[in-house]
């Protein structure tokens, strides 16, 4: 039996997407790898699950190597929890998510695919990391990012991760040689200004596509914001206790009773 640790990957590009290839090449080297990744696009799915449709999950070979790769009708968290409750041999040592086409700091955080299906694996009491690269083309260079996430990745396999606690890493769109480093952040306080393009459609009927502007609303040198457009790697610890916790107290003087 092996003795390497057990991996898990994921995303929400799906599993032919350059970003989980480049995920592939450095995990493999890490560990015994299992690939469950939607067979289709999935992003901005957030922690959508799968309750009112058949899932199928399909052995394929994507690319050559060591890995077993499943493509999932489902989405990023249907990947996660089919792949602990049937198809991976055991609960797996670690759950890598990524590597995703485009930003998923700040707010983005809430929306993302990637950081869902690693928050789902850390619900299930995996160690879990969520990778992007802030580049949303599909022929996107990973390179520079890959000794990132092996540095990463080798810390948490060492180290572990406190329970309720996943990683979200992102990774600026630059060379190697201008990516400055890691740095440890908080998430920056910011949101979408958002506007809808109301068109028809040829039989009359209107439609909408969604677009909007990021605006990124804080100023400190903490954040994962500053962290990237300053070249470096962010990397924000994420809990998926919604507790407004310092308002518990307060909201006990309200009449409630």
């Amino acid at each position: 039996m092996s003795k390497k640790p057990l991996i898990l990957i994921t995303n929400d590009d799906g599993i032919t997407a350059p970003g989980i290839r480049a995920l592939i090449e450095v995990m493999v080297n890490l560990g015994d790898v299992f690939v469950v990744a939607p067979d289709s696009p999935q992003s901005g799915m957030g922690h959508a699950i799968t309750l009112d449709a058949m899932l199928f999950a399909q052995n394929v070979e994507i690319s050559k190597g060591p890995q077993k790769e499943f493509s999932c009708s489902g989405t990023p968290a249907d990947c996660v929890k089919i792949a602990i409750r049937e198809l991976l041999p055991r609960t797996p040592d670690l759950c890598v998510s990524g590597i995703n086409h485009g930003s998923n700091s700040a707010i983005n955080v809430i929306y993302s695919g990637t950081m869902s299906a690693a928050i789902e694996a850390g619900i299930e009491g995996i160690p879990a990391i969520g990778f992007s690269l802030l580049d949303y083309a599909w022929d996107a260079n990973f390179e520079a990012s890959k000794p990132y996430v092996k540095k990463v990745t080798e810390n948490v396999l060492k180290s572990g991760l406190p329970k309720g606690v996943v990683l979200n890493v992102n990774i600026p769109n630059a060379k190697s040689g201008d990516i400055k480093g890691i740095k440890i952040c908080r998430q920056a306080k910011s949101n979408w200004v958002e506007s809808f393009d109301k068109r028809k459609n040829p039989q009359g009927k209107d439609y909408y596509w969604l677009s909007g502007k990021f605006v990124n609303l804080d100023n400190g040198e903490d954040t994962d914001e500053w962290a990237l457009e300053n070249h470096y790697v962010s990397v924000v610890p994420v809990q998926f206790d919604l507790t407004a916790h310092h308002f518990i107290q307060q909201l006990n003087t309200w009449n409630l009773k």
